[in-house]
């Protein structure tokens, strides 16, 4: 390997993606997330300098974050939140940390499941969504770390389990997209509360909210070894369904189903939760390494292209799928694979970096 890739599309996306496109979002925070540790890995301060100007006009002085409801009670929103600990660390201004804790105020009141895991969204009540795992988890872990508060973790760590446990299929070891503890949603199981199937990026979501979780609060803490034993034992499962390319599909269990594809960023966020998983020592089997490697070259051989500028671009990434709303959406096969597939979309292009990162850490 001669490029270094993750460098490469992180000069794509600063040239195609200026402040005046910023949203208070959790796909935009996972993109300046992933520049952040490239900038920090190859010492471009040109990097930071960009995502400063990026939250530089959300946050005021007094720490309100423009455009952010905490009443919706959306863990989508705590995402770009993350970003916020290394800014103040970078540039001591206490605004990001005030804003840490507007945020940290919206999780404190978060409504929560009888059994104890945080509502996806104030309109998806008793629902508990895999992607809030990830919205949410990372945040709190560095949250918890800055004021030292032991409790916040044990509570994250709880949660971790408490969904691992309840949206895990015995059969498989995959989790479900989402489980309504209500049973009133049309998606979800009468008996069980899940949802219909296996997709691919929400179980991407899930594991690499642990994997990052457990770098926070670093391997040598107690509290991690719960994650570490389910990371493994959920990657381990994952794995039975790579394709021979090293891809993964829109709906992990159904290569076979007509209609399934192989999905990018579901295959960029397995990619990069197990080389994380090497890095960090959590798992030292080679086939580890050798899955995510052979994921990589999977998305790099047939999504990934070079325009005549020479900026870099990805392929076939799913836009969206979710769960109720109007239209109704169904979490059925047809509805996954008939959501529409895009280019560039952050939601695979920030996995994408982060796996090319690890994979460049590992090779050094």
């Amino acid at each position: 390997m001669t490029k270094n890739y993750s460098l490469e599309m992180a000069r794509s996306v600063i040239n195609r993606y200026q402040p005046a496109q910023m949203r208070w979002h959790y796909e935009h925070g996972l993109a300046i997330t992933a520049i952040l540790e490239v900038g920090e890995y190859y010492q471009r301060t040109s990097f930071f300098d960009w995502a400063y100007s990026m939250y530089d006009p959300f946050i005021k002085e007094d720490g309100t974050i423009k455009n952010y409801r905490a009443g919706e009670n959306n863990l989508d929103m705590i995402n770009p939140g993350r970003n916020l600990f290394f800014l103040h660390e970078k540039t001591g201004e206490q605004r990001f940390i005030k804003a840490a804790h507007v945020l940290r105020g919206q999780l404190i009141n978060q409504p929560r499941t009888r059994s104890g895991i945080y509502w996806h969204k104030q309109i998806y009540p008793w629902q508990v969504w895999l992607d809030g795992v990830y919205m949410q988890g990372p945040f709190s872990a560095l949250y918890a770390k800055h004021v030292d508060q032991r409790s916040i973790i044990e509570d994250l760590v709880a949660q971790i389990e408490g969904v691992y446990a309840t949206l895990r299929d015995s059969g498989t070891g995959l989790l479900y997209h989402a489980w309504d503890e209500s049973r009133r949603m049309r998606w979800s199981d009468i008996e069980t509360g899940l949802s219909p199937h296996f997709w691919g990026r929400a179980l991407g979501w899930y594991a690499m909210a642990v994997v990052d979780i457990i770098a926070i609060i670093s391997t040598d803490n107690p509290l991690s070894d719960p994650l570490k034993k389910i990371l493994n034992t959920l990657m381990g499962d994952i794995l039975a369904f790579q394709q021979p390319d090293g891809m993964f599909c829109q709906v992990v269990d159904r290569g076979e189903a007509e209609g399934n594809y192989k999905e990018t960023s579901a295959s960029a966020m397995f990619a990069y939760t197990l080389l994380r998983m090497v890095s960090l020592g959590i798992n030292n089997d080679s086939k580890i390494q050798a899955c995510a490697l052979k994921a990589l070259d999977g998305i790099e051989k047939r999504y990934l292209s070079v325009d005549e500028d020479g900026e870099y671009h990805l392929g076939d990434i799913c836009s969206v799928a979710g769960l109720g709303g109007n239209p109704y959406r169904d979490g059925s096969l047809h509805y996954c694979f008939k959501e529409p597939q895009f280019v560039d979309d952050f939601k695979g292009v920030g996995p994408y970096i982060l796996a090319a990162l690890e994979r460049e850490k590992l090779s050094k």
